[in-house]
């Protein structure tokens, strides 16, 4: 089922980057002119001297072929000169020194001797007392957050709340594991700025000791597939479709179609469907429909990202359509029977959604569409399907909150 509101326009099309020509360089070790060229047999008439042989001892002979000096008588005898001195130890003549070719490396030379260098005694750092970096060797404190849509002012304030990062955007919670569970566009106006939010922290997460991960939404599908395939019609049960026409349909904004780049489609195809956290089985929908794609986590991820690697247009709008399925827990009676499916096949003791916001859980609001401003206000995760399932969409859309939240949850 989908929801949302129509939104005039069509996509742009699809821009490709180039890459500038850079000129060779010289591999290393590779000869180049001028370096230590063998000297030649002396010709007729006197050559120049080659730099590298130009320390000529004062009492050494004169080249072959040199013009002789005039004859004067011999002068008075002298004391006989006194032999140079031998270079220090240490001196290397620059003609000596050995020619190393890839893989060779010349061993230091301590610059001080040993019972000369100075000792510094290190103070030890203490561990915190408390936080995230108080865990120890194991795996820090685990988030998930729900569905984002776009709010990225909301994102970070939610984010900072928590501790996770700092008043200038950057992670701040050490070895914390955080998870996204997808839709991170469409509705919002910057979906493309908080793409740009999550891979960040992802990499400051993994630098720090910790990690910052996201799951694939519905929403990431569908921006893939207008940016992939545009206006191409796909066989939809309702019939002919296309998804351009769906993304717009549902709250797709020109804005962060504009500023799409490759490396955002890449980092969104290869999220994961599934993942499974400290008992805590993470998937975006609220369906069953994951079992169709494999009998594991690791299946089902890897049949999702071919899917989408053979970039065939009705088997991504086939994908696309089982991700929009959502309720599959709610009932009463068939609800908790579905959670426990997933999870015989999956592993885990409780089902993590988003997708579904709460205030439709609970059947308050009909749609993302109602204009009425009665909207509930939401305090956190819902519980419910016999305490199986935790939803974790706020509901930011709706003038809801967008929830960021540790696990487990204190029931």
């Amino acid at each position: 089922m989908v929801e949302g509101s129509m939104t005039q326009g069509a996509g742009l099309e699809a821009t490709a980057g180039t890459t500038a020509a850079i000129p060779p360089v010289p591999a290393y070790g590779t000869s180049t002119p001028g370096a230590q060229a063998p000297v030649p047999s002396p010709p007729a008439s006197p050559p120049s001297v080659p730099v590298a042989q130009a320390r000529v001892p004062r009492s050494a002979s004169p080249a072959p072929g040199a013009p002789s000096a005039p004859v004067s008588p011999a002068p008075a005898p002298t004391p006989p000169t006194p032999p140079a001195q031998a270079p220090p130890r240490e001196y290397t003549p620059t003609e000596r020194l050995p020619v190393m070719g890839p893989g060779h490396t010349v061993p230091d030379t301590p610059l001080v001797p040993p019972q000369d260098r100075p000792t510094v005694a290190f103070t030890p750092v203490p561990e915190p007392e408390e936080g995230p970096l108080a865990e120890g060797g194991g795996p820090g404190p685990l988030y998930v957050v729900g569905d984002v849509h776009g709010y990225y002012d909301e994102l970070r304030e939610a984010l900072a709340a928590e501790g996770l990062i700092d008043a200038k955007g950057n992670w701040s919670a050490g070895n914390t594991r955080l998870w996204f569970l997808g839709d991170f566009t469409d509705r919002g106006p910057d979906g493309i700025g908080v793409i740009d939010l999550v891979m960040q922290l992802s990499a400051e997460a993994a630098a720090a000791g910790g990690y910052c991960k996201a799951l694939m939404g519905n929403h990431e599908l569908l921006l893939i597939g207008a940016k992939r395939f545009g206006d191409t019609p796909v066989n939809s049960g309702a019939g002919t479709a296309s998804f351009q026409a769906a993304w717009l349909l549902n709250g797709g904004q020109r804005s962060d179609m504009e500023r799409l780049e490759d490396h955002h489609l890449q980092w969104m195809s290869r999220l994961d469907a599934m993942a499974e956290e400290d008992g805590h089985l993470l998937v975006h929908s609220d369906t069953t429909a994951y079992l169709e794609y494999g009998d594991s986590i690791e299946a089902v991820n890897d049949t999702v990202t071919e899917t989408l690697q053979r970039s065939d247009a009705d088997e991504c709008w086939d994908l696309f359509r089982k991700f929009t399925k959502r309720f599959a827990f709610r009932d009463e009676d068939a609800g908790p029977t579905a959670v426990r499916e997933l999870l015989d096949a999956y592993g885990g003791q409780r089902i993590v959604h988003g997708h579904s916001p709460i205030p439709y859980l609970l059947g308050e609001v009909g749609s993302e569409d109602d204009e009425d401003g009665g909207a509930p206000v939401v305090e956190g995760p819902h519980v419910y399907a016999d305490q199986l399932a935790v939803a974790m969409d706020g509901g930011v859309t709706m003038a809801g909150k967008l929830l960021v939240v540790q696990l487990p949850l204190d029931d």
